[in-house]
């Protein structure tokens, strides 16, 4: 993981951004709840669709459990609400189009595909304790029954 990456422990850098359907969400006024954060590449493609139909999917028992589930992502806000319109999403997607929040949590990363480096969002999810420090990371996530992990990981909080 790189330097600047958030580890188990470190208070959460707080954040405010716009999400699907023209809100703003503040990290900080989730406290005492705990937070899922899941950073995502981009919106409609097949990793990315999988795992934010899975959280949505277990968008009640994460209610259930007192802990609010957030996918972030740098795609625009309209990206967004056609996403959720589209899958039928039950969760808040936001959107870092500046990609600071992005940067300040480590998941902006080189990647490399086809031969090709680039700079891009390395799928990855944060649980958030009730005082907003850092009481899980997954880094590089396999999307396949994540959601069920973090889910498991947030009950016993």
């Amino acid at each position: 993981m790189p330097e600047n990456s958030l580890v188990i422990g470190d208070i959460a850098p707080d954040f405010t951004l716009p999400r699907d359907g023209g809100d703003e969400i503040r990290l900080s006024d989730q406290r005492p709840s705990p937070v899922v954060l899941f950073f995502y590449p981009r919106d409609m493609t097949p990793g990315c669709t999988t795992e934010a139909t899975e959280f949505s999917a277990l968008a009640d028992a994460f209610a259930a459990a007192g802990v609010r589930v957030f996918g972030i992502s740098k795609d625009s806000v309209a990206s967004h609400d056609r996403f959720v319109a589209k899958k039928e999403l039950r969760l808040p997607l936001l959107s870092d189009e500046a990609g600071d929040t992005c940067e300040r949590y480590g998941v902006w990363q080189e990647k490399k595909m086809y031969g090709k480096t680039f700079m891009g969002i390395v799928r990855s999810t944060f649980l958030l304790d009730g005082n907003g420090r850092v009481a899980r990371v997954w880094p590089k996530v396999k999307v396949a029954g994540h959601a069920q992990e973090v889910l498991d990981a947030a009950r016993v909080l």
